[in-house]
């Protein structure tokens, strides 16, 4: 039995490090195609793609018409349209280790909108990480100092906004099934984003149609290997997990920008990854 969850544990591993490298190589792209295509153009076809490949899906198990949050789906399309976006700026604009390290703050924004607006408790110890994430953030940030980046300010909205769906998601989910969220999720979306694309259209490439289609194949590879990690593994040892993609983006950025991420990056990209784990932590022992 032993021997089993050990196997279990490093396949685990060895998932969430292949989904360190897609992220990273997701950010990649968005980095090679800054300044030639429009980050509304990015939205759109990564919203696209990825109904393209569900739509026999969608055609085949999913009645639309039956979903009691027709308007919040459309929303709810809407934030994830807005906080790709404000990733996508991110990428293309500040740095990436920086911009990477920013949107961990993700977890501690959901554990902050579930006490403010889901009445769920919070105990000293997720107080203690809540204040370790933000000092981490003023770390890497700069705030007022001669490395400030503004940019990097579109990746702390994208991991706000991405928090606020994952709440909405939460309490959808308790009246609509994961299928028709999915779906509905990405039709709005592809509606929503070919409106803003449109503002700003300019024909990609074939070699730039080719990077977005392969950024669409990144993130279906990507979310593919995370819900088999979560099956394998409790979330609360897969999610730590996903910091690896600190170093993945930044071997990578070194490699092919030559940008080489400061002390200041690890150090409160570090104190971010202890405040999850804190907080995640003191979750466990709540439900035990």
């Amino acid at each position: 039995m032993r021997r089993f969850a050990q196997a279990g544990t490093m396949l685990t591993v060895s998932m969430m490090i292949g989904v360190a490298f897609l992220n990273a190589l997701d950010a990649v792209i968005v980095r090679l195609l800054a300044g030639e295509v429009h980050a509304f153009v990015i939205g759109f076809f990564r919203a696209l793609f990825g109904l393209l490949v569900l739509v026999p899906w969608i055609l085949r198990r999913v009645d639309l018409r039956t979903s009691p949050y027709r308007g919040l789906h459309v929303v709810r399309a809407a934030l994830k349209l807005a906080s790709l976006i404000a990733l996508f700026v991110a990428y293309q604009r500040a740095s990436l280790p920086d911009a990477t390290a920013i949107f961990f703050m993700l977890p501690l924004f959901v554990m902050l909108g579930a006490w403010l607006f889901l009445d769920e408790r919070i105990g000293g110890a997720q107080i203690a990480a809540l204040i370790l994430a933000l000092a981490g953030m003023v770390i890497v940030v700069r705030p007022g100092g001669a490395g400030f980046d503004p940019a990097l300010l579109f990746a702390l909205a994208a991991a706000a906004l991405t928090a606020a769906i994952q709440l909405m998601l939460k309490r959808m989910a308790e009246h609509d099934t994961p299928d028709r969220l999915v779906a509905w999720n990405l039709l709005a979306m592809t509606g929503l984003g070919l409106g803003l694309a449109l503002i700003v259209w300019k024909t990609p490439t074939p070699w730039q149609l080719m990077l977005l289609c392969v950024q669409g194949a990144l993130g279906a590879a990507n979310q593919t290997l995370v819900t088999k990690a979560l099956k394998l593994s409790d979330a609360s040892f897969v999610g730590p997990l996903d910091f690896l993609r600190l170093p993945a983006v930044a071997l990578l950025a070194w490699l092919l920008f030559g940008e080489v991420a400061g002390a200041a990056t690890w150090i409160g990209a570090a104190l971010i990854c202890v405040s999850v784990i804190l907080a995640t932590g003191a979750v466990r022992r709540r439900a035990a």
